[in-house]
């Protein structure tokens, strides 16, 4: 999956300001405690990525996972979620499609969303071509749409994230996405406002600055300590041995690793060039040797409905 430049980076730049208390302690952890929650993508998008994420899911080393409701595939995880309610699943709010043939549509109505719409009728290929076309009216019709469909399924979503980062990339759409966050009551995929992070922003000139994080976090916003969105590597041993390495290089606090699952198969061959990366990774964290080396570092497992336990309890309006 492609991420904007204020995702992507903010994951390597995501430390701590000396003393700062991390989610993990809000959580009950101690202060040197690795939080790990292993989160997997793009569920809903292809039959293989299901077949992925549900095995992985199984095996207990992904802990966490968000469904793209407009997606082709959306029905089977639904349902899977629905008869497996203890999953940790969220909504990967899709805004964007990417892939050269597989492509979806809006939920709601095309008349209501138009500047979602690319000439072709599907979503913009880009997250950029969103930003330009979109107004946050239309985000937000979309956004209440794909979670009420999915509430409609029988989801219980236990947080929000934002496909190819997109909620991201201009503040009105963040406003929007933080917005229905706390209106249904579901945390939302968001990073403390660190030192490193608020400077990366400077230099880019993302439109998530300061001062927005700041205010997320007074709000009372379950905050991740660290987010990384991927590792190096195609072959599914040099993505192997990329994870050994950011597994044995965790910090303390809570962190959430992006990851990408399908299958060895025609159908997600067929649908992205990075099959391998996504097997890859289904390989990985359904590898005895991974869950050893979690259990060896002593890395603590977490999820999203976990991490919902602090939401908004710590507010600067509640005190």
């Amino acid at each position: 999956m492609k991420l904007i430049f204020s995702l992507a980076l903010l994951a390597v730049l995501t430390a701590f300001a000396s003393g700062q208390t991390t989610t993990a302690q809000q959580l009950g952890y101690g202060p040197n405690d690795k939080v790990l929650m292993v989160h997997a993508d793009d569920i809903g998008m292809s039959h293989s990525v299901n077949v992925a994420s549900i095995e992985a899911f199984k095996k207990g080393m992904v802990t966490s996972g968000s469904i793209m409701v407009p997606c082709p595939w959306f029905p089977e995880i639904a349902a899977h979620a629905k008869a497996n309610p203890e999953l940790d699943l969220g909504l990967h709010l899709t805004l964007t499609s990417e892939w050269k043939y597989l492509r979806w549509r809006p939920v709601a109505s095309p008349e209501k969303v138009k500047g979602l719409l690319d000439p072709e009728g599907f979503m913009w290929r880009s997250e950029r071509d969103t930003a330009k076309n979109a107004t946050p009216q239309e985000i937000e019709t979309e956004i209440r749409a794909q979670i009420e469909r999915a509430l409609a399924f029988g989801i219980k979503p236990t947080h929000l994230d934002t496909h190819m980062g997109t909620l991201y990339t201009r503040k009105d759409f963040f406003d929007v996405y933080t917005k229905l966050g706390k209106e249904y009551g579901i945390p939302v995929m968001v990073m403390r406002p660190t030192l490193e992070a608020i400077q990366y922003g400077k230099l880019t000139g993302s439109p998530i600055t300061e001062d927005v994080l700041k205010k997320v976090e007074a709000d009372g916003f379950a905050m991740l300590d660290y987010l990384v969105t991927g590792v190096q590597g195609k072959t599914p041993a040099e993505r192997k041995e990329a994870y050994k390495t950011f597994l044995r290089n965790l910090k303390p606090g809570v962190t959430m690793l992006i990851v990408h699952l399908g299958m060895d198969d025609a159908e997600l061959k067929a649908a992205t060039g990075s099959w391998q990366q996504r097997y890859g990774d289904f390989l990985a964290f359904t590898d005895p040797e991974i869950e050893a080396l979690i259990k060896e570092l002593g890395i603590k497992l977490t999820t999203w409905r976990e991490m919902g336990k602090v939401a908004w309890k710590n507010s600067s309006k509640s005190k």
